[in-house]
């Protein structure tokens, strides 16, 4: 087994071990069967802590130690944002309609972000993780996943990105308001889009209860404040919980030929720990078994771990699984690698020449 990721670039055709043998045992065990008494003590935990913030927000009126309210209130919407992410996989109830309708109230009103936009985006990450052109989640954008995104960058950008890993988690800060604002824009884009009017509506609603009671009862400096913390943390704790699930892991080049496991494992990272991992990454610690079987209850992924390492040590297939702070290490490390195929574009050429670079 492997305790630290690896990054490399797999361009191979790969024929692996038979899935389908490993997959009879997890259905056998009654791994794939729903937890409906989990996912109800879940949601009234979630609920019991928004109703603990909500009732702290309005005992503390002026009070600038509304700024931990505002925090408590990111954690919070993050961990909504972890049970509308199984309900899209399928994990809550038996019925996938079901699912997509309680997954959509919570991403929208809970999370206030669009349902449908991040069912349609992480689908394809899920059908093609760390593929080259193919999973969005490693598309250019303000970082460069990859050297050959880096390498096509110019400018200012080629700047940014050559010191990509020590600016990554510093800006995960942004990336609350980024994935509100991206969600909410592809509900206004021209062309069909499943509940747009629904979802619009939803999220609207949230907003404006949330945006009232902030400056409604607090001072306006302060109702600014609560809202950037709030932000802040969401964004953090979004980003710091979902980077090390692929970040550093293998790549798969856009032509090359994978066996479901093979594609699987080799571009996930487990988390370590335990239960106190679980909680805090929404199951997303067990990322391997998440993507073998996106549909699997958080309960139950625990005991799939153990079934899918043994399958992968026999049948010699990469198993990487690490700490949290290892891995928050190994995503900084990969994205400053990555970010040196970056153009530099103030440096000397006789420089350039005689140093290698």
């Amino acid at each position: 087994m492997s305790s630290a990721s690896f990054t490399r670039t797999v361009s191979a055709s790969v024929a692996g071990p038979n899935f389908a043998a490993m997959s009879r045992v997890i259905r056998e065990m009654g791994l794939l069967r729903r937890s409906r008494w989990f996912y109800g003590l879940l949601l009234a935990v979630l609920f019991a802590g928004l109703g603990g913030a909500i009732t702290g927000f309005l005992l503390l009126g002026d009070s600038w130690f509304q700024l931990l309210i505002a925090a408590a209130l990111g954690l919070i919407f993050t961990q909504f944002a972890f049970f509308s992410h199984e309900a899209a996989h399928r994990q809550v109830l038996a019925s996938g309609p079901a699912n997509d309708r309680i997954g959509r109230i919570f991403a929208t009103a809970m999370v206030g972000m669009s349902y449908q936009w991040w069912m349609t985006k992480h689908t394809r990450h899920h059908a093609n993780p760390n593929r080259i052109g193919k999973d969005p989640d490693i598309d250019p954008d303000t970082v460069s996943f990859h050297q050959e995104s880096a390498a096509s960058r110019r400018g200012l950008f080629a700047v940014f990105t050559r010191i990509q890993g020590y600016l990554f988690f510093p800006l995960l800060s942004f990336e609350g308001v980024n994935l509100h604002v991206r969600s909410i824009g592809s509900l206004l884009e021209r062309r069909k889009v499943e509940g747009r009017t629904l979802e619009l509506g939803i999220i609207a609603l949230r907003f404006g209860i949330l945006l009232s009671a902030v400056f409604l009862v607090l001072p306006l400096g302060m109702a600014f404040a609560f809202l950037g913390v709030q932000l802040a943390v969401f964004g953090i704790y979004m980003g710091a919980i979902f980077a090390p699930n692929h970040i550093g892991m293998a790549f798969v080049s856009r032509d090359a030929k994978l066996d479901f496991l093979s594609k699987q494992v080799l571009t996930s990272r487990n988390i370590t720990g335990g239960w106190w991992a679980t909680i805090l990454m929404g199951g997303l610690n067990h990322q391997v078994e998440h993507h073998l079987f996106p549909n699997m209850p958080r309960p139950h992924l625990a005991r799939a771990r153990e079934i899918v390492r043994e399958h992968c040590l026999q049948h010699e297939v990469p198993y990487t699984e690490t700490s949290l702070p290892s891995a928050w290490k190994r995503v900084a490390q990969h994205l400053n690698v990555v970010g040196r195929a970056a153009p530099r574009i103030f440096e000397c050429p006789v420089v350039l020449r005689y140093s290698g670079s």
